[in-house]
């Protein structure tokens, strides 16, 4: 089984550093499917995907995927969605058992599904930049992230783009702020006194690491539209799947 999970750890997270989603959101119910524990689950997937994302941004900086440099605007957008979404993050996990699991499903399903659809409709429209998008996306967003492990990569990707950034820069600016979401949820996680399953830790962590640099090379050489459409269609589709587990009672 471990290697099942270290294939599956590797896919999802060239995906979370190529298309800025699909780690955490792919990664999650898929061990929960295997017998693990959400509440071991979770903070596997936040602190693996810390280190990932820390891979993932100097990998994207230094092929100019994005620039990171401190003075930079990518700079700045990066660390305005970590903080907002360390507030997200803190307001999930304290509440994170008292939602029905099919109406957080149902939410987080409708989110991504409108997000996506909005992406493929203003593909060849130009977007004005806005704080104001970018700020509350990133607040559920990180809420998402601190109760399920994904749902984070959809929507602040998607809501970048809706404000106007460029889907190159998105994939590193989400990376960046994810990996501050993460380290909050994880620490908060420990605070609380949940246990961690490092065996499952290390293992996602040793595999998953391992596709960043092939993920991040691959958006440098893709075309921006078309990232931007291969984008759209995939937070669709994650958004149609969501919501087809609250119909099938899963």
């Amino acid at each position: 089984m471990f290697v099942i999970i270290g294939v599956i750890a590797f896919i999802s997270e060239y995906l979370d550093s190529g298309l800025g989603m699909g780690y955490g959101t792919a990664l999650a119910p898929i061990l929960i499917i295997l017998g693990y524990h959400p509440l071991k689950v979770v903070p596997a997937i936040l602190i693996s995907q810390l280190i990932t994302d820390i891979a993932a941004c100097i990998s994207h900086h230094n092929l100019r995927n994005v620039n990171l440099r401190i003075n930079s605007q990518d700079f700045k957008i990066a660390s305005i969605l970590g903080i907002v979404s360390s507030i997200g993050v803190i307001v999930a996990v304290n509440i994170a058992l008292k939602i029905p699991k099919w109406l957080l499903t149902l939410y987080i399903g409708l989110l991504v599904l409108t997000m996506g659809i909005l992406i493929l409709i203003t593909i060849n429209r130009p977007m004005r930049f806005s704080w104001r998008k970018i700020m509350g996306i990133s607040f559920i967003a990180a809420f998402n992230k601190g109760i399920s492990g994904g749902g984070y990569g959809p929507l602040v990707m998607g809501g970048q783009m809706l404000s106007g950034i460029c889907a190159k820069n998105a994939v590193g600016i989400t990376a960046f702020a994810e990996a501050i979401t993460c380290l909050v949820g994880f620490l908060l996680y420990l605070i609380l006194g949940k246990s961690i399953d490092w065996k499952l830790t290390g293992l996602l962590i040793a595999c998953a690491t391992g596709a960043v640099p092939v993920a991040a090379l691959t958006v440098r050489n893709v075309n921006s539209d078309r990232l931007k459409r291969y984008i759209g269609v995939l937070i669709t589709i994650l958004g149609l799947f969501t919501l087809l587990k609250i119909s099938s009672g899963s």
